[in-house]
């Protein structure tokens, strides 16, 4: 399985950005998808995520201003970025836990996308 993130870029503060991820490959079925992000000297962590159910799960500092949504026939996931802060400039990936066989499943990452917010 291979994810393929695109859409990061060099915005403003204030403005948005899309993000987009396709997952590609065989598998017997996707559980939860998500973003994460990773900025210079800190961890990795958890912007958003949906399940196949289209439960969501956000990070509290992007609550409000980043949504997460999902094509479960097309194997996508989508982040439209909100009211972006200087704070939310990272590398963010995408991930999704993928059934590669049918009784087991683990993580898969996407290749990261650089998201800039600067005036």
């Amino acid at each position: 399985v291979q994810l393929q993130a695109s859409g990061g870029g060099f915005v403003q503060p204030g403005g948005s950005l899309r993000l987009s991820c396709a997952a590609s490959g065989s598998h017997f079925g996707i559980n939860a998808m998500g973003w994460y992000r990773q900025a210079p000297g800190k961890q990795r962590e958890l912007v958003a995520s949906v399940t196949s159910s289209g439960s969501t799960v956000y990070a509290d500092s992007v609550k409000g201003r980043f949504t997460i949504s999902r094509d479960n026939a097309k194997n996508t996931v989508s982040l439209q970025m909100n009211s972006l802060k200087y704070e939310d400039t990272a590398v963010y990936y995408c991930n999704a836990d993928v059934l590669y066989i049918p009784w087991a499943a683990r993580d898969f990452w996407g290749q990261g996308t650089q998201v800039t917010v600067s005036s």
